[in-house]
């Protein structure tokens, strides 16, 4: 199985990838360059299941619904296996951690218009065309009214994305569209009791301010902030980070988001926290200031990968964590590796570029002591990491 979640077949002494076919099987399909379409399924894989939304195979949202679940655990493990043998790293890698939880509470519809009424879902599989949805059962139960509000501003405002994010305090949607507002569409939030209503990450309308729970604090939501895709996402990855610490006093959070793992670590740690993202950090702040019970967090705007902490501004502290997109954290990464941080804990999206880290990190002198693979994007080809690094 490929690391996009296609099968891996041959033709003309190349590789072809084959979308919902599985290891094993015997199939026709239609081949088209490196892919080909599945058209029937002669002998099917022992492994083979029936998937359990009606969507599968048309929705771009999920790319394996029809695989057994011990077969896709350990495909998802090997995923960051074979990407850390790629940079030559060896590794104990632990078993896939199920963080699925009770669904995503993050999701962007896509919406459109015609003479036919307005249509809300995903991309269509390998289609930037919309696939129309009434319900994602991948939600949490939160979200679902999702597609029928995501309709309801289309109706409004015409074409645009509109992110939902499932708040304790209710639902935070964010349009992103070239439209101006409208009062219409201000009033949204109260027709559709919505937390808040916003336009390209402006507020427009708050009946509520959205928040959440991390740790011993509250924390407002800043429009258009990143968030883990699930709950128990979140608090997987934070547990795994914290234990890692262990008695660490002094730490650094980089790439820091909203303080998801800075606001538990400060329970017993003296925290340094930096993100580029101001609107974030402002909310960390907040959250801090009104918070009781925790150590120090110095909450601070900077572009790490313009300007990563240098090894002489980490020398007096005892770990760090770094949590950066999906390209990885490499300028940081090679600072850390000049560095005498005695621990360092990497969280990633992406085995690739964390593997590339991770060889940065050794090659300064680092071990990797355990990487940790994440499940919250079920279903998907995606798949977290969480590594302690020791020297």
């Amino acid at each position: 199985m490929g690391r996009h979640g296609e099968a891996v077949s041959e033709a003309g002494g190349r590789p072809v990838y084959v979308p919902y076919a599985l290891p094993g099987e015997v199939i026709e399909a239609e081949l088209s360059g490196s892919h080909a379409s599945l058209r029937q399924i002669l002998i099917p894989s022992p492994e083979r299941i029936d998937p359990f939304c009606p969507h599968f195979g048309q929705c771009g949202g999920c790319q394996i619904q029809h695989w057994q679940a011990e077969a896709y655990r350990q495909w998802k493990r090997d995923l960051l296996m074979t990407a850390l043998r790629n940079q030559g790293v060896e590794a104990e890698v632990e078993p896939l951690i199920d963080a699925q939880g009770e669904g995503r509470r993050r999701a962007t519809f896509r919406v459109a218009t015609s003479a036919d009424g307005v249509i809300a879902g995903f991309n269509a599989a390998r289609s930037h065309a919309i696939h129309p949805l009434d319900n994602c059962p991948i939600l949490v139960p939160a979200l679902k009214s999702a597609p029928d509000i995501a309709r309801h501003v289309g109706g409004v405002i015409g074409a645009c994305d509109v992110a939902f994010t499932a708040s304790e305090t209710g639902i935070d949607v964010d349009v992103a569209t070239a439209r101006k507002p409208t009062a219409a569409l201000a009033a949204i939030v109260h027709s559709e009791n919505l937390a808040r209503l916003s336009l390209n990450h402006e507020p427009l309308a708050t009946r509520i301010a959205p928040e959440i729970t991390i740790g011993k604090a509250r924390l407002r939501l800043p429009a258009g902030a990143f968030l883990q895709a699930t709950k128990a996402g979140e608090e997987t990855l934070a547990s795994l980070v914290v234990e890692n610490m262990g008695k660490a006093k002094r730490v650094a959070d980089l790439f820091c988001g909203v303080g998801v793992f800075a606001l538990r670590l400060a329970a017993s740690s003296q925290v340094f926290a930096a993100d580029s993202d101001k609107a974030s950090i402002a909310a960390l702040a907040e959250a801090v200031r009104n918070a009781r019970s925790l150590k120090p967090i110095e909450a601070k705007v900077r572009d790490l990968f313009r300007e990563p902490l240098m090894a002489r501004e980490l020398k007096d502290l005892d770990a760090v964590v770094f949590d950066p997109p999906r390209a990885g954290a490499e300028a940081q990464a090679r600072q850390l590796a000049k560095s005498t941080v005695k621990t360092v804990i990497a969280v990633s999206c992406d085995p690739a570029s964390f593997a590339r880290d991770a060889r940065l990190l050794i090659e300064g002198g680092y071990r990797l002591m355990r990487a940790t693979p994440v499940d919250q994007f079920a279903f998907t080809a995606h798949v977290e990491t969480v590594a302690l690094f020791k020297r």
